[in-house]
């Protein structure tokens, strides 16, 4: 089986650490004041990356929580992902340039093709499309406004671009502890070459487990990771016993 990469979700809302339920701002739970902090225990506990959003920008569609993003990353050395907001090449550059390892566009992915596939060749290996689908459509500006147009159509009209990998969130599952879903996150795997990112809805090990179990079905294309939130930070995931299994 192939080893898979355990991403940590430090999502900022006003500055804090917080876990949302299907993406509504008005349920978030703070978990830490501190994300420097937070990401330092991350980097401590064994993780190779770190996934961090910016709730309060995706809303905005500017970067509202910079403060506490530099704060995460001159507080450690593993490379960090971030989205949230990210719609114009200055951000996307600034950004890098600050440290970023990966930067993830979301709704620019949906609203402007065009700067995904330019970002990706000023910046190779560098841009992940972060696809967020409620009942397979993709979803935009903080998860508010939903398309018609579906996660795999989006994620097919990538293939070519060179982006480093795509996130596939499920909106409905997000932070409820209720499983990934399997199903739709595989049935696009297998039509890309692109590697994917699994995300929304790990609630234990035994979720883990079967993704683990299934990844090497994924052919042509490869699931890369999964990304793990609310489970972490309420003991439903235990990260040394995660990070052992998706490494086998």
């Amino acid at each position: 089986m192939p080893a898979l990469t355990l991403y940590p979700a430090i999502d900022l809302k006003d500055g804090a650490c917080v876990r949302l339920k299907r993406g509504d701002m008005n349920q978030a739970k703070i978990f830490s004041h501190d994300p420097a902090g937070q990401a330092r225990a991350w980097q401590d506990a064994g993780f190779r990356w770190l996934h961090v959003v910016d709730l309060n920008g995706a809303f905005a569609g500017r970067s509202e929580n910079a403060g506490a993003v530099a704060a995460i990353l001159s507080s450690v050395t593993i490379p960090v992902q971030l989205g949230g907001g990210i719609r114009d090449m200055d951000g996307i550059s600034s950004w890098l340039e600050a440290g970023v390892r990966r930067v993830i566009l979301g709704s620019a992915a949906l609203k402007n093709p065009q700067l995904v596939k330019e970002s990706c060749r000023a910046f190779p290996t560098r841009i992940v499309v972060g696809i967020d689908a409620r009942d397979g459509l993709v979803a935009t500006e903080g998860w508010a406004e939903t398309s018609t147009v579906s996660a795999l159509d989006l994620a097919l009209s990538y293939e070519d671009a060179g982006v480093a990998a795509i996130i596939y969130t499920d909106i409905g599952r997000d932070g409820m502890a209720t499983g990934l879903n399997l199903d739709q996150t595989f049935s696009i795997a297998r039509r890309l070459t692109t590697p994917m990112i699994a995300s929304g809805g790990v609630g234990s090990l035994d979720d883990l487990r079967a993704l683990h179990a299934l990844a090497p079905s994924a052919a042509p294309g490869h699931i890369d990771g999964v990304i793990v939130g609310r489970a972490l930070y309420d003991g439903g995931v235990d990260p040394a016993a995660a990070l052992a299994l998706l490494a086998a």
